[in-house]
């Protein structure tokens, strides 16, 4: 159970009661430290943006989170000699069960004990970013998807036409010619194969929505891929697998689901090296992010899945426009990859974000769980 915050002065019993069941209705985690950075007491939210309860909380300190050079300490170090709240956008907490840092705003004021000789508490409000800021740029890039819908219906008719034509006249002309232009009809070839297959994949965003879906066991999805990988691109990989067995089903068409994942696996698979080359998944169950649908309501992400590996990382530049049409890091890359795994995560109702790291790159996912009906 939650701890209890202790109201003196002249407060009433019926408004401390009030006062606590406010406490832990508020959305964004909360936290009470004492002067040795001790848990006090937090909210429900900050049990959950911790993953630990109360209770354990309770015999922990936020040093446990953060580096000793870390800014959070030093904001609430200020905060114990300030007279004003403090704030600062953009700050870098880490914690154990997560191998990147996650954004956060953060705001910290002094709580007056008002009794001499007795440290005063501090009060620590967080705002993770990171959530917010995916589904912002979830939301666009499913608009540049849908721009780039409409985009491949065009090219298949305006392009693809003509491609055939070109492909044809150098057929016939190697065969008028023979080896004197084979080395260049050959030239031809190869590049209309190249752009027929470029435009192959744009368009895989013409295909509006998920027509059904059915319950899917995530982990029946990441074993196929990983067995996949293993067989074939990722051979020398060495796979770290990390995952919650009492995670519900998730509602999904299976086949893109699986496209969503190789896509993922196969980038990390690139990316890490060779020899030493390792992908890392992993799954959770995470309560308490939840989005607008249709209708008004509100629908819950609680299932979680990561995949990083230990490449050289993403620049903080790149990652803020991953996964738009025609960005890639790579020398031959079309950059459509990543822009389709965002579109067929929106399809899906969940998120896709690329978390911060200097050493690693890592993919989160949130997902809706099955509910037991197909009307979506």
């Amino acid at each position: 159970m939650p701890q209890t915050i202790r109201i003196e002065g002249s407060i009433s019993a019926q408004g401390a009661t009030d006062f606590e069941a406010i406490w832990h209705a508020l959305p964004t985690p909360c936290a009470v430290l004492a002067e040795d950075n001790r848990f006090v007491a937090v909210n429900s939210a900050a049990e959950l943006f911790f993953s630990h309860s109360a209770a354990t909380l309770a015999r922990m300190r936020l040093d446990h989170f953060c580096s000793p050079t870390s800014r959070l300490l030093e904001l609430v170090e200020q905060a114990r000699g300030n007279a004003l709240s403090l704030s600062e956008y953009g700050v870098e907490m880490h914690w154990i069960g997560h191998e990147t840092p996650t954004l956060v705003d953060v705001q910290t004021a002094r709580m007056y004990s008002g009794r001499s000789g007795v440290a005063d508490n501090v009060l620590l409000v967080i705002q993770p970013r990171s959530i917010a800021q995916a589904m912002d740029r979830s939301l666009a890039n499913r608009a540049a998807s849908r721009s780039l819908s409409g985009l491949s219906a065009m090219l298949s008719h305006e392009i693809k036409n003509p491609l055939a034509g070109i492909s044809g006249a150098a057929q016939l002309l190697e065969m008028e010619l023979g080896d004197q232009a084979s080395e260049m009809t050959q030239i031809i070839g190869e590049e209309v194969a190249r752009i027929h297959q470029l435009l192959e994949r744009v368009d895989d965003f013409g295909e509006i929505g998920i027509s059904k879906r059915e319950p899917i066991n995530i982990h029946d999805v990441l074993d196929q891929v990983r067995r996949s990988a293993g067989a074939g691109y990722g051979a020398h990989i060495r796979f770290k697998e990390i995952y919650d067995p009492s995670l519900p089903p998730i509602p999904a068409d299976r086949g893109r689901l699986l496209q969503v994942f190789t896509n993922l696996v196969k980038n990390a698979a690139e990316a890490a090296p060779n020899p030493g080359g390792e992908i890392t998944m992993r799954t959770a169950f995470r309560p308490g992010v939840k989005i607008a649908v249709s209708g008004g309501r509100l629908e819950g992400l609680p299932l979680e899945v990561q995949v990083s590996d230990n490449g050289p990382g993403i620049s903080e530049d790149m990652r803020a426009h991953i996964f738009e049409p025609f960005v890639t890091t790579k020398a031959a890359g079309s950059g459509l990859g990543l822009a389709l795994v965002a579109k067929l995560v929106a399809d899906h109702g969940g998120v896709i974000e690329c978390m911060r790291g200097t050493e690693r790159t890592t993919f989160r996912l949130l997902f809706p769980v099955w509910t037991g009906s197909t009307d979506e």
